[in-house]
């Protein structure tokens, strides 16, 4: 049963595979090289016969029918070679021959028969003149021996090869089993609940390895979710609980009044609003990331959307005095025009949040290599160097800016569309202020850059 499963086992048929295709090979091998020994042997055989018959030419033209008829007789009572065949016929009558019956063609060329012990033998006929008719030939004795010979050497070899056909089939079925044994004691490992552990890589860079690095990779994804799964949830636990609380000591305070004043239920709606928020923004952020990435997503004129995104946001910063300023230049890139939208305007919203009033807010788009930039400063109070990597994390607030509205995800939706949009984030000094800048690949790579000059700067807003 066992050795059935093994056969029906894909490790089986990988064996059987390689034991095939080297029977196979070494079939073909032997038949090649079997075809040309026999093709060079008869070659060999034909041009000492064609010689012999050159010979007996030579004594026709000599001494006539008299001198052919002698070197014949000469050469059948003593040949020089003991396989060799000659005949001469004068007017269809034998002068001397030694040739098997049969063996003659009827007309001048060449047959091939056999003796009467089963030898092959080759036969040349000739006309040498109106009459006068040779055959010379050759008992192929020493061919077929060895022919024979390397027939029995073949079956030898092609026994020896089945063996060792086999045994090669086994090692590479096991070799591979080997290679991906230890993927399988991760996979099964991790599936009890060892995320954080690694298939092993030997750096050969092969199928196997390759195969490691990918299946680590999509740990490494996998470990990155479920973390940001338990962040979000103790994030959750943390800081929806007090906006919960608040509207639950307040709902019971007015449950215990009189006739409720509208004012009073309107902290118990913002902190409901601030709910809803924060809900609505989890659900974005989790349909972003378990999206598929944007190669089949259509162009995007960043242009017009940088100049959407100022238009939603000046009547906003307007009433604190913030100029807002845009330069722009023609640029394109694969994707989600929607989520572009909302990551320039989640910049845009944390720019105008945290500037001071009667200051500017600059937004920009520019081209950087391969690469398209939507570039957004400020001159607020920016972020410390080392905060800037755990402002992107879920609900992260720095300490600086506890107070300020907000859910704490808009800057963790920026992430998420950029992973999706193959974008880099950086966030730099914008002396004073916070300079946030997104690289996104530009849809024409092979585009050339603009011309000096065709930058277009906005108005001054």
């Amino acid at each position: 049963m066992n050795l059935a499963r093994a056969l029906r086992s894909t490790s089986g048929h990988l064996a059987f595979a390689v034991c095939v295709s080297f029977l196979l090979g070494f079939a073909l091998l032997g038949g090649a090289v079997y075809a040309a020994v026999s093709t060079l042997l008869v070659r060999d055989a034909r041009e000492a016969i064609v010689a012999e018959g050159e010979g007996l030419r030579d004594a026709f033209h000599d001494g006539g029918r008299a001198g052919l008829a002698e070197a014949v007789r000469d050469r059948v009572a003593s040949p020089d070679e003991p396989d060799a065949l000659y005949g001469a016929w004068f007017d269809g009558r034998a002068i001397a021959a030694n040739t098997p019956r049969g063996s003659v063609p009827t007309r001048d060329g060449w047959r091939e028969a056999q003796d009467d012990d089963g030898t092959r033998v080759l036969v040349q006929r000739t006309t040498l003149a109106p009459g006068v008719v040779i055959a010379t030939g050759l008992r192929l004795r020493s061919e077929s021996g060895f022919l024979a010979l390397m027939a029995r050497t073949t079956l030898a070899a092609l026994a020896i090869a089945v063996v060792l056909g086999l045994l090669i089939g086994a090692l590479t079925a096991r070799w591979v089993s080997r290679r991906l044994q230890a993927l399988d004691a991760t996979a099964m490992r991790v599936g009890a609940g060892e995320i954080a552990l690694r298939a092993p890589s030997d750096g050969t860079g092969d199928a196997f390895d390759r195969l490691s690095l990918r299946f680590n990779t999509m740990l490494d994804r996998i470990e990155a979710l479920l973390a940001g799964v338990r962040e979000a949830t103790d994030h959750i636990a943390h800081d929806l609980r007090t906006p919960l609380t608040r509207m639950r000591t307040r709902l019971d305070q007015l449950r215990t009044q009189g006739p409720v004043d509208p004012e009073a239920l309107e902290p118990a709606i913002a902190d409901a609003d601030q709910l809803l928020q924060s809900s609505g923004a989890l659900l974005r952020l989790a349909r972003i990331e378990a999206q598929a990435r944007i190669e089949d997503e259509p162009y995007v004129d960043l242009t017009k959307l940088a100049r959407d995104a100022l238009d939603l946001y000046e009547p906003i910063a307007a009433e604190r005095g913030i100029a807002l300023t845009l330069q722009t230049q023609p640029l394109q890139v694969r994707g989600d025009a929607d989520q572009l939208f909302q990551m320039t305007v989640n910049l845009l919203d944390n720019a105008i949040k945290y500037a001071p009033a009667n200051t500017g807010v600059d937004l920009a788009v520019a081209r950087t290599g391969n690469h398209a930039c939507i570039v957004v400063g400020d001159r607020g109070p920016g972020i410390p160097e080392n905060e800037r990597d755990r402002v992107f994390d879920r609900f992260h607030r720095g300490e600086r800016h506890r107070g300020t509205q907000g859910s704490g995800l808009g800057l963790s939706l920026v992430r998420a569309i950029a992973v999706r949009h193959h974008a880099r984030i950086a966030l730099d000094d914008n002396h004073p202020g916070l300079r946030a800048t997104v690289s996104l690949p530009l849809a024409h790579e092979g585009d050339a850059p603009p011309a000096a000059g065709a930058q277009n700067p906005g108005p001054t807003r």
